[in-house]
């Protein structure tokens, strides 16, 4: 079992960035992909972007592709979501999840952090 904090969160004006960190405890983290994943207010959890074990493979949502970057520290046990370029649009709880298959669909993913609040004002 791996336990995920999500932090990084915030109001922001469009234009701007955000990173979130994704910080896990328990069992090893550097065996799991990573992804992360959105969910708006009445919306459903969308995926933003993945990362494999290494970090040397990566996968992001066509939305997000070019101001998002997701990398990870397995020496600090933490994944990271660069954000820039923020649009209103972009505005969502933000959470981080583990999985073994290189997957987009959320039932891939466990070990769901209480996930961080973003918010992108016009």
């Amino acid at each position: 079992q791996v336990q995920l904090v999500e932090s990084g969160g915030g109001l922001v004006q469009a234009g701007g960035s955000l990173r979130l960190s994704c910080a896990a405890s328990g069992r090893t983290f550097s065996g799991y992909a990573m992804g992360w994943f959105r969910q708006a207010p009445g919306k459903e959890r969308e995926f933003v972007a993945r990362i494999n074990w290494n970090g040397i493979s990566t996968y992001y949502a066509d939305a997000v592709k070019g101001r998002f970057t997701i990398s990870r520290d397995n020496a600090k046990n933490t994944a990271y979501l660069q954000m820039n370029n923020l649009k209103p649009e972009d505005s969502a709880v933000y959470y981080c999840a583990t999985t073994t298959r290189w997957s987009p669909t959320p039932r891939d993913y466990a070990n769901w952090g209480q996930g961080t609040q973003v918010t992108v004002s016009s």
